[in-house]
């Protein structure tokens, strides 16, 4: 079954899937959304790292969008506007990334594969890491899940209850940069950030809870997998931006029925 390029392509949408879901919550909840451009852009710097030094994608991807996280955690932390430093890091480490990878010969074909993802490509051994990978960070979520929800929803709650708001900022910084490094070759860097906000915003309105949220937007990101990567089969059409089109698509269904 695995020999064949939809069967795996849709696997690893799902994997993603699986992890788009809680995590984009988060970053819903916590507005985080520029948070993720950054760490996402960042990953183009990672593949030229990955490449120059031939080593595997994902292990230099997954590295550079950390220390992306980390040191925007750390501006944050010191008091620089969230915003306005948010968006000189994203399209900085994206104009940065570019530029390095410009002088790596190999990469220079395979651009757009990273820059929009290339599922279709994707082998037996890219399915094993994307699914490995997102067990681990469900159960880092599944592990940290009500510390990570009361600093999300009320860090001045999470001190008096003897959580550290910085320790569970820094859980998602992990988890955010492990899903860049496997969404690289699923739907690029240029839309990794839209597949975690987008199918959680159609959730959000859809919802009564926290953990009803998270059900939707996981349900949400594996519909916008299946309905893309159906569109990119029968259409031919790129496959990582039907994917998010498919998801923005069911984004403005649930608008129209939240005012229904």
């Amino acid at each position: 079954m695995l020999d064949d390029f939809f069967i795996r392509a849709v696997l690893a949408g799902l994997g993603i899937a699986a992890v788009a879901g809680p995590l984009g919550s988060f970053v819903v909840w916590r507005r985080m959304a520029y948070f993720g451009d950054a760490t996402a852009h960042a990953a183009i710097l990672g593949v030229a790292i990955s490449l120059a030094f031939q080593v595997s994608i994902y292990a230099g991807t997954m590295l550079v969008a950390l220390a992306m996280a980390l040191a925007v955690s750390a501006l944050v932390a010191r008091g620089q506007a969230m915003d306005t430093m948010l968006g000189v890091l994203s399209h900085s480490a994206l104009a940065i990334g570019l530029v390095a990878i410009s002088f790596v010969p190999q990469a220079r074909s395979d651009l757009s594969a990273y820059l929009f993802g290339d599922i279709l490509a994707v082998g037996r051994g890219d399915l094993a890491l994307i699914w490995a990978g997102a067990a681990g960070v469900l159960a880092l979520l599944a592990w940290r899940w009500q510390r990570l929800l009361t600093a999300s929803l009320n860090e001045e709650l999470a001190m008096a209850a003897g959580i550290d708001p910085r320790v569970e900022r820094l859980v998602l910084s992990l988890a955010l940069a492990v899903l860049v490094a496997l969404s690289i070759r699923v739907v690029g860097s240029l839309l990794i950030s839209a597949m975690l906000i987008v199918p959680a915003a159609a959730a959000r309105g859809l919802s009564r809870s926290p953990e009803r949220m998270v059900g939707n937007a996981t349900l949400i990101a594996a519909l916008a997998v299946m309905g893309g990567l159906w569109a990119s089969l029968h259409l031919d059409t790129p496959a990582g931006p039907s994917i998010i089109t498919a998801a923005a698509a069911i984004f403005m269904v649930s608008q129209a029925f939240r005012r229904a």
